[in-house]
């Protein structure tokens, strides 16, 4: 990662709202951050906190209606992606924007030989001819370690393990060379010894092609193998970002300890008692006007009720959403 780079990727005060017949659901509420040229961020949080929302909604892959992206940039290669036209973004989208989907059986087109499908953007992003486009497929299916790969372009779907299609849609989704690479939970519907195979590829990959990678996940042991920095995400905002050791070593935000003591330890000869993080996410009806942890918060106090903190910095390139300072056992004076 470039010392000193312009990042990438910047976003600033990105707001997304579903609209229902029960009223607005604020998906996203002012999320902030950037990306550094070769740079793994991990985006982590419970189910419901926002992660896949946001990056769906930084390329326009949520649906609309119900979904709307009400506020915000999104720069990236001097552009706002958020005002550009959806022809534009189209072109940016899978060339060089790649997105990997948690669920690559419901991702794959089932009636397509996987060949097509990786030889579609191809054609349509790069202008390569069939004869071509096919080479670069059979290169893509090997590079991500699939055997006998000239003879699996005209194999469809269903005839690949779970691994095997997660390998295939990695290599759709590298097929153009993206800068940016968006792995929405790839390995969550895996069993355990192929997510370590799909992770040392990434690394590898991501070490050889030298691209950025957002890894959105709610694995904590995951990003703390692969991530250079970490986003936390609560209630639909960032509640916590530090560089990965920083975070394991002094996270810094009630909710990401919360999180970090929710991670199974192994003492002796038995397993630790699983801790579970008590209370309900909240319902995400309005603008956030308080803390959004602070029902389930054991530090809670009154300013929490009375407003939605902002981040502020507590180490190098580390900051926090929260008025209790955890280190001191106090109020935080801001």
């Amino acid at each position: 990662m470039p010392d000193g780079a312009s990042p990438i990727l910047e976003v600033q005060g990105l707001q997304t709202v579903f609209r229902t017949r029960g009223g607005d659901i604020h998906a996203v509420n002012s999320v902030d951050f950037h990306l550094q040229p070769g740079e793994l961020l991990g985006v982590v949080g419970e189910s419901g906190s926002g992660k896949s929302v946001t990056m769906m909604s930084l390329i326009g892959l949520l649906p609309s209606p119900p979904a709307e992206v009400r506020a915000g940039t999104v720069r990236f290669g001097g552009d706002d992606l958020l005002r550009m036209p959806a022809r534009q973004l189209r072109d940016i989208r899978g060339a060089r924007i790649g997105f990997v989907f948690q669920d690559p059986m419901t991702s794959l087109n089932p009636v397509f030989p996987v060949g097509f499908q990786i030889m579609e953007p191809l054609r349509k992003h790069m202008g390569l001819d069939r004869a071509a486009a096919r080479r670069r497929a059979q290169e893509l299916l090997e590079l991500v370690g699939i055997p006998d790969a000239a003879r699996r372009l005209g194999d469809f779907p269903h005839q690949f393990s779970g691994g095997m299609r997660q390998r295939v849609m990695i290599a759709m989704a590298l097929a153009c060379d993206p800068e940016v690479l968006i792995a929405d939970e790839p390995t969550t519907a895996l069993d355990v010894t192929i997510q370590a195979q799909i992770l040392v590829l990434m690394k590898d990959l991501r070490e050889r092609l030298g691209m950025a990678v957002i890894w959105i996940t709610h694995d904590l042991g995951v990003i703390a193998g692969i991530a250079d920095r970490v986003m936390v995400m609560y209630g639909g905002q960032v509640v916590e970002q530090a560089p990965v050791k920083a975070l394991f070593a002094r996270p810094q935000h009630p909710y990401t300890r919360a999180l970090l003591q929710t991670v199974p330890h192994v003492t002796g000869a038995r397993a630790d008692r699983l801790k579970v993080i008590e209370g309900q996410p909240p319902v995400l009806s309005g603008p956030p006007r308080a803390c959004p942890f602070r029902a389930r918060c054991p530090h809670a106090f009154e300013t929490c009720a009375r407003a939605n903190p902002a981040r502020v910095a507590v180490g190098p390139d580390h900051d926090a959403a929260c008025f209790w300072d955890v280190d001191r056992g106090a109020p935080r004076h801001v």
